[in-house]
C-alpha cells in the first residue's frame, strides 16, 4: 500500500494559494483514476484507488499546513505502513515553476508541513527518509516577501504549466508505485518540455547572387570615375573639353 500525501491549507480562501500545490495535485490523480469519494478521518480528507494493481491512499490534511504531520502519523500507524510506503508533495521555492523532483530524505528547508511530519514520524525506521514530491513555485526574491507569496494565489498565466504538470503527474503515477523515482522525473521532464511556446524563427534571407563589383557598383552609386590630371591623357582631354574652369 502507498500513501501519497498532499500538503495544503484548509477552506476555499486558499484553494488557488501556491502553498497549495500539493492539494491541488492530489486532487488530479483524484479525478483522473477515479478514487473513492473523500471521506473524513486522520484529521483529513482520504480516498482510495487501485494504481497498476496497488491499492493507494489520497491524503489531505485538513490540520492547516504547520500541524500535517499529525494527520500524517495517524495514517501511518492506523495502516501499520513502513516509511517507504509514504510520497508526500509539496510546494518548493528553491525550484523554478513547473520544475519537480523526487526525492527519498532530505531536510525541511524551512517548510513548516515537512517539519510536522518529521515530528509525527519517531517510532519508525529511517523516519525521515520517505520520498518528497517537490513542486516548485519559484521565489519571490526576498526572504521577507515569502509568507505572502506562498499565500498568495497563483496567476492565471500558471495554468498552462499547471495543468501540464497535474496531468503528467497523474498519468505516470504507475512508476512512483514501482519506486522507479528517476522514471517518472523523465517522463515528467518530456510532458514538462512541451510547455515552451514554440518561438517562431526568422525567415531565412536567399542569399543574393553573385554580381560584378562593376554592376553593384553602378547599382550602389559608389564608383566614381578618375579624371587624370597630369600626362598625355589629360592633354588630350583639355583638348576636347576644356580646361578646368574655362
Amino acid at each position: 500500500m502507498l500513501l501519497i500525501t498532499g500538503l495544503g491549507n484548509p477552506g476555499a480562501q486558499y484553494a488557488r494559494n501556491r502553498h497549495n500545490i500539493g492539494f491541488m495535485a492530489v486532487d488530479e490523480i483524484h479525478a483522473r483514476h477515479r478514487f473513492s469519494p473523500w471521506s473524513k478521518k486522520f484529521q483529513g480528507l482520504i480516498s482510495e484507488g487501485m494504481i497498476d494493481g496497488e491499492k493507494v491512499l489520497l491524503l489531505k490534511p485538513q490540520t492547516f499546513m504547520n500541524l500535517s504531520g499529525q494527520s500524517v502519523g495517524e495514517a501511518m500507524r492506523f495502516y501499520k505502513l513502513a516509511i517507504s510506503d509514504l510520497i508526500v508533495v509539496y510546494d518548493e521555492l528553491d525550484l523554478p515553476p513547473a520544475k519537480l523532483r523526487v526525492k527519498a530524505g532530505g531536510s525541511a528547508n524551512g517548510h513548516n508541513g515537512i517539519k510536522s511530519i518529521d515530528q509525527h514520524m519517531h517510532g519508525l525506521l529511517n523516519s525521515k527518509e520517505y520520498r518528497r514530491m517537490r513542486l516548485g513555485i519559484g521565489h519571490p526574491g526576498s526572504k521577507d516577501l515569502v509568507h505572502h507569496y506562498v499565500l498568495g494565489d497563483f496567476a492565471k498565466a500558471d495554468n498552462e504549466w499547471l495543468d501540464l504538470l497535474f496531468t503528467g503527474i497523474a498519468d505516470n503515477l504507475s512508476y512512483l508505485v514501482k519506486k522507479d523515482d528517476n522514471g517518472f522525473m523523465n517522463k515528467l521532464s518530456l510532458v514538462m518540455g512541451g510547455k515552451q511556446d514554440a518561438k517562431a524563427e526568422a525567415p531565412v534571407k536567399a542569399a543574393p547572387k553573385a554580381q560584378s563589383h562593376i554592376r553593384q557598383a553602378r547599382q550602389n552609386n559608389t564608383i566614381t570615375p578618375k579624371v587624370p590630371t597630369t600626362g598625355p591623357m589629360a592633354d588630350m582631354l583639355a583638348k576636347l573639353f576644356g580646361k578646368k574652369g574655362d
